[in-house]
């Protein structure tokens, strides 16, 4: 997906669980008439572990004739995490890959020091039009492997790890949580998490990771006598363990890992440790090259 501006609202009710480092209310706006809310980067907070960047992608429902169509367009020093609850999104990269994304299933595509690529719904997808709703992320690659050759990994929604106990499924995309490891390979210890929680269902979060986040996609949770509502990212305070409880049907996302190895710059689609990289990565898109999307014409323009 690409970046697109958009002022920070006001960060919302004050509470008063001490777990709770911020509380991020996301800014909303439009990409290709699908409603996008971005949580991550903002101006209380820029990074969660390798977490730069984090979008919630509808929920949507296209009509028959209509779809998603981001054209191609580049990343550098960065991996992009795609993560469905419905819908699909077809995505083709200048490697040569064509896959299609489904609930359940990841898309892990590693920029290194430039991929392009695109993100559409199939013809196929079109015809009676459907739901789309889901979750992409930027993870930032430590500043030794930021120039490092570009790759693509996908795993099925069967090949990730799921904990069911409870009232509570859980499914490891990312890292270890619950004893169980996802088969996803990142460049820095990562943790990211599908939770599904029936009301009354109540999930401890150890600390893990070096820091943690949760997202909160729908339904209404408790935390220390503070009630919170979707639509919010709850950033919390290192060490501590939390209790999140259900009150009504919910989903969530967890998500962390070890704190970055210094600032990120994100101009653009572009993210990089120093800021004269991403000035290079402009100029080579600007003058074609980049790798061009096999299948693909038409690629974004460098925003004014």
């Amino acid at each position: 997906m690409s970046f697109f501006p958009a002022k920070d609202p006001a960060p919302g009710d004050a509470f008063a669980c001490d777990a709770i480092a911020q509380l991020i209310v996301p800014r909303t706006s439009d990409i290709g008439g699908l409603e996008v809310r971005r949580a991550l980067p903002s101006a209380r907070r820029r990074m969660v572990g390798p977490f730069v960047f984090l979008d919630e992608m509808g929920p949507a429902e296209f009509h028959a004739g209509q779809g998603l169509d981001v054209r191609p367009h580049p990343h550098i020093g960065l991996a992009t995490v795609t993560y469905l609850f419905d819908g699909e999104i077809f995505h083709r990269d200048s490697l040569g890959t064509a896959q299609a994304i489904r609930p359940g299933a990841v898309n892990w595509m590693s920029a290194g020091r430039g991929i392009a690529h695109s993100e559409r719904t199939a013809p196929d997808h079109r015809r009676a039009g459907e739901p789309l709703h889901g979750l992409q992320c930027w993870v930032a690659l430590p500043a030794a492997i930021e120039e490092s050759a570009p790759a693509f990994m996908h795993h099925d929604a069967d090949a990730l790890p799921i904990e069911t106990a409870e009232g509570k499924t859980v499914r490891i995309v990312a890292g270890s949580l619950f004893g169980r490891t996802s088969p996803l390979k990142t460049a820095s210890e990562t943790l990211f998490a599908d939770v599904a929680l029936v009301p009354g269902a109540r999930l401890p979060l150890d600390a893990v990771a070096e820091e943690r986040a949760l997202y909160l996609v729908s339904g209404e949770i408790e935390i220390a006598g503070d009630r919170f509502a979707s639509g919010q990212l709850l950033v919390f305070r290192p060490g501590d363990r939390i209790t999140v409880t259900a009150l009504t049907p919910t989903r969530l996302a967890i998500l962390g890992g070890t704190a970055m190895d210094g600032p990120r710059y994100i101009w653009w689609n572009f993210v990089s440790s120093r800021k004269d990289r991403i000035e290079a990565a402009k100029a080579d898109w600007t003058a074609g090259r980049f790798d061009p999307v096999p299948g693909e014409s038409e690629p974004m323009p460098l925003p004014a």
